[in-house]
């Protein structure tokens, strides 16, 4: 069923570089099982990309938005997206 898979862009800002961002948010979209990729921007903001079942996603995005301790996140904006081309969450270089 293609219907309960849901793909998100998500921009997130505030204090989220050098702060384990990154390892916390593969932490919770394997836990989930989702697919996707996480990276830092120039811009200091993180940029993920998440796919999976629609209730994993919303969890995701839930973790996403507090983040890990001593992060702060101060916006996070979502956008539908196409699903990654590979299975598996992953980090990817900065850009």
């Amino acid at each position: 069923m293609t219907d309960d898979l849901t793909s998100l862009r998500i921009r997130v800002e505030g204090f989220v570089q050098a702060v384990g961002y990154r390892n916390f948010a593969i932490e919770q979209a394997s836990g989930l099982g989702l697919d996707g990729w996480i990276r830092n921007r120039t811009d200091g903001t993180v940029e993920i990309l998440v796919s999976g079942g629609t209730k994993a996603v919303e969890a995701f995005v839930a973790q996403a938005m507090k983040g890990p301790p001593g992060a702060r996140v101060n916006n996070v904006e979502l956008h539908n997206a196409e699903p990654p081309a590979e299975k598996g969450f992953r980090r990817r270089p900065s850009v």
